[in-house]
């Protein structure tokens, strides 16, 4: 690599030393430095086990080690002289602390095995399988050849009822009901060749569509009870710690068909032999973070059992979040949790936040990676986001080829930063990368992510470029890398790269004149609210009457509301369904106020409403107002006709009277009585003798 060691250590405020042979001959200089206690960073991870074998065999060594890989993420590129900027802003971010940790998941499996499908399938993936694990057969079919002679391993058959849970707590239930028991039978074969409807596999188990009831078989069988057409179904269950299922894709019955089914569970097509690897090793107690934390007193999905906000249920591919809008929330499963942050990234109140790594650590790593790069004298700083395992190995394969001459490589300008998943970060971060002074954002994405993602990130994209683009941003700053080879991504960034190059002075992609120095907050609507405020103060686009407001695409977690003031009675009933805060009413006026800063356009109100007078308007208001409580919807009191005291709006209880004026039981003085307020109308009731024996009130006073 072409590495200029004075600029790098320059930018990075200290001497560097360069160390071309670390792993073999110069091995003394790292294990002197590990011996030093100070925090050790290698520049390579092609020999990280070396490396870290070597600190384990090292005397006194007591420095903390991490690794970064600058090789491959842009050392190895056609334009590696001038990546120097990247090289030292990816070691900066390799010196931050390592994440706060989180709590944790536990998972305990004994190793007993469900394996469904084919029996003759079934049996020589147990024979892989059975030296490291319980193995049970659920045999669906006879398959090609049908099963061994020999049996050795436990077999069940019947219908598939039930399939839930996860590792080490997996449910599965069926119905025996089968003629043939199959702990009974010997697999003589006696049956088989005697049935004459050949309604018996060998799978050993009736065909009841094609059996005629010869009884055949009845007669031939030497096993006692192995046969009986008078069994009665019965219903089975049994537990176990992993599922492996040989069944083909849309095969009927209970399965998980998600995008990301539960840890334990796996599909085999009978030739990648990398999964029955990892079922092996999957005995024992294991652990996994507890992805996310759930605030339930800011979760839009329901208020009154009425539902507003489904887009964490929506977006998981693990089927992992329920509704349970009876009690007015949502529920996630950590044991169905895969972690990949989606539900928080499209969460428009911050209810679900993502835990590994938390939001603010993963804005200080922005903000370390683009200050750096700034200080350096990078310009034009891309932040490429890519998963830790699919992106990773995408943009390593980039890097070798590169080094072949057989691609560009990773772009100078383009910053590769590793996530847990990628669609665990989404507007309101990439925002902030943008005041921070990023022209754009890209997200890569591989085979792994779920379509579901792809969505959502591309909505959040829509809303994030609406808003740019309104303060006066030009370009293009958002854009999804679909690449499932490291060609693939070598061709769109290249791509990119020269379409940035073509752009006119007038439509080159704009940042903020003043790089922003906020640090990302916890919740998610605080670091929304503190990339607008900086983004607008800072807009290339002054303020004025045509560019007050911007228009949003849905679902936008922001805007304001049309409120219907013929059909809106004033009964506030939106009030109590607002999540935020953002609907308010009066209590000196008949008023419904709106703080517009506070609304994330759940639609709680609006389909709360019983006159069905609200809907929802996404937009960016950049004037004081939008924190401002502004009147939505006002109306003259109505004043009691004997008190005079105001008890309702003139509108609501003009519209009462208008539809019970007609009603048997509200006729005459009961008519009338609406007219009071609730005072008054005990009152009234009391001083009629008749009525309030009716009602069996007792004597009046």
């Amino acid at each position: 690599m072409p590495l200029q060691t004075q600029k790098l250590g320059q930018a990075l405020g200290e001497s560097l030393t360069l160390h071309s042979t670390l792993c073999r001959r110069e091995a003394g200089a790292f294990q002197k430095a590990i011996q030093s206690g100070q925090e050790v960073v290698v520049a390579c991870t092609q020999e990280k086990k070396l490396f870290t074998e070597l600190a384990t065999q090292t005397e006194g060594a007591t420095s903390p080690i991490k690794f970064v890989n600058i090789r491959e993420m842009g050392g190895w590129s056609s334009d590696a002289q001038n990546a120097s900027p990247k090289l030292a802003a990816l070691l900066a971010a390799a010196h931050l602390p390592e994440p706060d940790p989180v709590p944790v998941v536990p998972f305990k499996s004994e190793g007993r095995l469900l394996i469904i499908g084919p029996l003759d399938k079934a049996e020589k993936a147990a024979a892989l399988l059975a030296d490291a694990l319980q193995v049970v057969i659920f045999a669906q079919g006879a398959g090609d050849a049908g099963g061994a002679q020999a049996r050795q391993y436990p077999v069940i058959a019947g219908q598939l009822t039930k399939l839930t849970g996860w590792l080490g707590a997996f449910d599965v239930s069926w119905t025996e009901n089968n003629p043939i028991n199959l702990d009974l039978c010997t697999r003589c074969n006696a049956c088989v060749e005697a049935c004459p409807e050949n309604a018996i596999g060998l799978d050993y188990q009736i065909d009841m569509n094609a059996c005629n009831s010869s009884r055949a078989c009845v007669k031939v069988c030497q096993a006692a009870g192995a046969i009986d057409f008078n069994r009665e179904p019965h219903e089975a269950a049994e537990k176990f710690d992993l599922i492996l299922d040989l069944r083909a894709a849309g095969a009927v019955g209970p399965g998980f068909p998600q995008h990301a089914p539960p840890q334990g569970y796996f599909k085999w097509d009978g030739q990648d032999l990398s999964t029955l690897i990892k079922l092996r090793d999957m005995v024992g107690e294991f652990e996994k973070p507890k992805f996310f934390a759930y605030k339930q007193k800011l979760c839009a999905h329901s208020r009154n059992e009425t539902v507003g906000c489904n887009a964490c249920i929506d977006i998981c591919s693990a089927e992992a979040i329920s509704s349970e809008k009876s009690r007015q929330q949502i529920k996630v499963n950590p044991n169905l949790c895969v972690g990949c942050g989606a539900c928080t990234t499209v969460c428009p109140t911050g209810a679900l936040t993502y835990g590994y790594p938390k939001a603010q650590e993963q804005g200080l790593k922005i903000k370390t990676l683009l200050s750096t790069y700034h200080a350096a004298g990078g310009q034009d700083a891309t932040l490429l986001l890519h998963s830790q395992d699919a992106g990773a190995a995408c943009i390593e394969e980039l890097g070798r080829s590169a080094q072949l001459k057989l691609a560009k490589g990773v772009p100078a300008n383009v910053i590769p930063m590793s996530l847990w998943h990628t669609a665990s970060l989404g507007l309101e971060v990439w925002l902030t990368a943008i005041a921070y002074g990023a022209k754009q954002v890209l997200v890569l994405n591989t085979h792994e992510e779920a379509p579901q993602y792809v969505d959502g990130l591309n909505a959040q994209m829509a809303v994030a470029q609406s808003l740019l683009a309104g303060l006066g941003y030009t370009g293009v700053h958002f854009q999804i890398i679909q690449a499932k080879s490291a060609m693939d991504l070598d061709v769109s960034l290249q791509a990119n790269l020269q379409a940035q190059k073509q752009l006119s002075s007038q439509s080159k992609l704009q940042v903020p004149a003043v790089f922003a120095k906020y640090a990302v907050a916890p919740e998610k609507r605080g670091t929304l609210e503190l990339a607008l405020d900086h983004l607008s103060e800072h807009a290339p686009a002054a303020l004025n009457d045509t560019n007050k407001i911007i228009a949003l695409p849905k679902p936008a977690p922001m805007g304001s509301l049309k409120v219907n003031a013929d059909k809106c009675t004033l009964c506030l009933s939106c009030v109590s369904a607002c999540p935020a805060s953002a609907l308010q009413d009066n209590p000196e006026l008949p008023q419904l106020r709106f703080i517009e800063k506070n609304c994330v356009q759940c639609g709680l109100c609006a389909t709360t409403c019983p006159e069905d007078a609200i809907d929802l308007v996404p937009r960016f208001l950049r004037t004081p107002d939008r924190k401002q409580a502004q009147v939505l919807n006002q109306s003259q009191p109505y004043g009691c006709v004997k008190c005079g005291k105001a008890f309702g709006t003139l509108k609501a209880i003009e519209a009462m009277l208008g539809k019970l004026a007609g009603h048997s039981m509200f006729q005459g003085a009961a008519l009338e009585r609406l007219k009071m307020c609730s005072d008054c109308r005990v009152i009234d009731i009391y001083s009629n003798t008749e009525e309030a024996k009716i009602l069996n009130l007792p004597p009046k006073a």
